[in-house]
């Protein structure tokens, strides 16, 4: 029980019970059993999001076992003490809603999306899953065919896809990071009743999980029903604290060649190692996300505008930064070659381009739109029951709190320029980065 004291007393630090801002109405509380509870209130529709998280992803998998943790996503839709093998979405579509699952590195999240009054037909079968599936070898073997399936048609028949699987696993030397979500196929082939219930027994337990309710509810209601139903399963006082592999520091840079005869357009890719969102201290993450905006978020974008309208040497560029992650993550950029136009010449031009950057700064005009643009976006969001979800559940199962979510768009909002161009000169260094060129057999002598 010490153990358990202390584990509530340290999730009560970073979530106090009740968080209001303008932007969403939020409330926060802790079963006696650990599990952290999010109530976003909107009595705009008669509608409600329920999303349960857990603190499992692929990052958390033991070595040899890649994708269980994605292969168990697949096999709680299986029976469970109350429900036979596919009923759950069945129920879920008779009530008018509509459920599904995703894993991501840092965390598996289970959802569904239904009429408010059907929230508590939600929270039993979903409370029921967390402890009590049956697995039979059967439903191994038939669902392991289906992951394997799932990887041929969305990885193995994609060139650009195992191009980026390349990249990243150049990227992390000895970080999870580095090891595709859905699993190496070489392992997925082997995974068997044991690693799936091993995983489950470990992870799915309420003190490592996330509740998030958003829509037409109350925070006493959401109460009421989560103390019936997550209430009652037992804490596991056996959760291991998250610790992963850490990656060495990367002094030297590398580079990918991927040739593949179905890739119909060779490109440039380049990803550099860079800070995540830290609970508390988001400022530097806030200024790559403005970078990644200023840089290639756009038809206005600076490499728009060298790459695609100045020089002609590129038909799209882009680059994006997303912070979300428990540990360091990446900064990329992507150059598509104008027809004629070598993937070494494209690839020069960009870094032409970003030194140009580096040495003109930002342009405070284009700063202030920028931020203008995202405010509108920030508003907008409001109206997706789905997306205030997700935005919690992610930052939660992250690192972050309450407090980081809502105090994240004044943070944008307040970047300078400066600060923007420091986080730009620590992370963009050749050091740090991998540059890949995903490219055609017949172009191998480029």
């Amino acid at each position: 029980m010490t153990r358990m004291r202390a584990f509530l007393a340290t999730l009560m630090l970073s979530t106090p019970l009740s968080v209001m801002a303008a932007e969403d109405p939020v409330t926060t509380f802790v079963l006696d059993n650990g599990m952290q509870v999010i109530v976003v209130e909107d009595h705009r529709a008669p509608v409600v999001q329920h999303m349960v998280w857990y603190r499992a992803g692929s990052a958390d998998e033991p070595k040899g076992a890649s994708g269980v943790a994605h292969f168990l996503e697949h096999l709680l839709f299986k029976a469970t003490d109350k429900l036979e093998a596919g009923e759950f979405s069945a129920i879920v579509s008779a009530n008018g809603g509509n459920d599904n699952a995703f894993t991501s590195y840092d965390y598996t999240a289970y959802y569904q999306r239904i009429a408010a009054d059907r929230l508590e037909l939600m929270m039993g079968m979903e409370s029921d899953r967390m402890r009590n599936i049956r697995l039979t070898p059967a439903n191994i073997e038939t669902e392991r065919d289906v992951i394997i399936e799932e990887r041929n048609q969305r990885t193995e028949n994609s060139a650009s896809a195992l191009f980026s699987e390349q990249m990243r696993a150049v990227q992390y030397h000895n970080h999870r990071y580095g090891v595709p979500v859905i699993g190496w196929m070489h392992e997925m082939e082997t995974l068997n009743l044991d690693d799936a219930l091993s995983f489950y027994e470990i992870y799915y337990s309420p003190n490592n999980a996330i509740l998030v309710v958003s829509g037409d509810v109350t925070p006493e209601g959401v109460r009421e029903l989560a103390e019936k139903y997550y209430g009652v399963i037992p804490f596991n006082p056996a959760l291991p604290e998250r610790l992963r592999t850490e990656e060495p520091p990367q002094t030297a840079e590398r580079r990918v060649i991927f040739r593949d005869a179905r890739v119909a357009q060779p490109y440039v890719s380049r990803s550099y190692l860079a800070p995540e969102r830290d609970q508390g201290a988001q400022k530097e993450a806030a200024a790559l996300t403005l970078l990644a905006e200023i840089l290639g978020g756009g038809t206005t974008s600076y490499l728009t505008e060298k790459l695609q309208f100045n020089t002609q040497v590129a038909v799209y560029s882009s680059v994006y930064y997303r912070g979300t992650s428990l540990d360091d993550t990446t900064f990329n950029m992507i150059v598509v070659p104008a027809p004629g136009v070598t993937l070494q010449e494209a690839e020069d031009a960009m870094d032409v381009a970003v030194a140009s950057f580096m040495k003109e700064g930002v342009d405070p005009a284009q700063l202030e739109r920028l931020k203008k643009q995202l405010r509108a976006q920030q508003i907008y969001a409001r109206d997706n029951v789905d997306g205030i979800a997700q935005r919690y559940g992610s930052a939660l199962t992250t690192g972050l709190t309450v407090e980081d979510v809502q105090a994240w768009p004044e943070i944008l909002q307040a970047i300078t320029p400066e600060e923007i161009m420091a986080a730009a000169e620590k992370v963009i260094i050749p050091e740090s980065s991998v540059t890949g060129w995903l490219m055609k057999v017949q172009e191998q002598g480029q």
